[in-house]
């Protein structure tokens, strides 16, 4: 991915939440401008994930963040191992393969009754977008830090004991932390 100009990049990357929202995208171009990914809107602002910015430094190549495009062979090899005869792909989108309950009991108990599912190594859907999100950022050399892309609520600030509800100085540990 030498070949992005890091100008383009937009550090509101880091989640590729957007596909969570929508229908399968057919072809680059056909996808939503803008994306509002608020599945945290309890503790984080929204984030608005620019997909046409996206599709122009991707060259409209999906499978860059997708794994593939509509009609395609999967080529993602943790795919490939069990999918590589299984011909063109009709979904696109991040929650069609990765789900958003990875770790709730029904999905947990659905791939613990049928041990003919090989899925039990596949990323939830918040892993998978940040691991596709951050590490091209990392490689792009551009904003990659939680708040960079997920400014806090005051709820949020409230949660993690920050911002006017961080603890005074005098209450903070001196000589490093835990």
């Amino acid at each position: 991915m030498e070949h992005i100009p890091k100008y383009l990049m937009s550090p509101v990357v880091a989640m590729l939440l957007c596909f969570s929202c929508y229908c399968t995208i057919a072809v680059a171009g056909d996808g939503p401008d803008e994306v509002e990914i608020n599945s945290l809107a309890q503790l984080y602002e929204p984030v608005y994930f620019d997909h046409s910015m996206h599709e122009e430094v991707t060259e409209s190549n999906c499978a860059v963040c997708h794994h593939h495009t509509l009609g395609t062979q999967i080529d993602d090899e943790n795919c490939l191992r069990c999918h590589a005869e299984s011909g063109a792909t009709d979904e696109v989108s991040c929650q069609g393969c990765h789900s958003s309950k990875r770790f709730e009991a029904e999905y947990l108990n659905k791939i613990d009754a049928d041990n003919t599912l090989f899925h039990r190594d596949k990323v939830g859907l918040k892993a998978a977008y940040h691991i596709r999100c951050m590490n091209c950022h990392a490689e792009m050399g551009v904003a990659n830090g939680c708040q960079d892309c997920h400014a806090r609520t005051d709820s949020g600030d409230k949660f993690f004991h920050a911002g006017n509800y961080a603890p005074p100085e005098s209450d903070r540990p001196t000589g490093g932390g835990h």
